[in-house]
């Protein structure tokens, strides 16, 4: 199921190099805005098919300690931005894609076991 904790950047990396992408890295600019803040929980929310995997994707590919993605996002909004330094793969991250786990349950019940064991 892969790795959950301080994952790297290649998911992102694929979809920038195999699609048309568009730059949406202001979504981090205000992410580092609210960070340490009484507003840092920030929910990503988008209609079906308009890009939550890959704004998760994006955010883990930026903060988690995994990788090093300076050069992945040196073209972009977010490499222009003063603290992009600051926060660039500086955190540990946590990425659990519930959709995956959904799919090997064979009910809404096991979600929670299909984090540790083999449903």
């Amino acid at each position: 199921m892969g790795n959950y904790l301080n994952p790297d950047n290649r998911k992102f990396e694929e979809a920038v190099n195999s699609a048309v992408y568009i730059d949406k890295t202001g979504l981090i600019e205000y992410t580092n805005s609210v960070l340490h803040t009484m507003q840092d929980n920030v929910c990503v929310s988008r209609p079906r098919r308009f890009g939550k995997s890959m704004a998760a994707n994006m955010l883990t590919a930026y903060y988690s300690r995994g990788c090093d993605s300076r050069e992945l996002f040196s073209g972009y909004q977010v490499s222009k931005s003063k603290d992009f330094g600051k926060h660039v793969n500086q955190y540990d991250t946590i990425f659990l894609n519930i959709q995956e786990f959904l799919s090997r349950s064979r009910g809404i019940e096991e979600l929670p076991y299909g984090l540790f064991n083999k449903v």
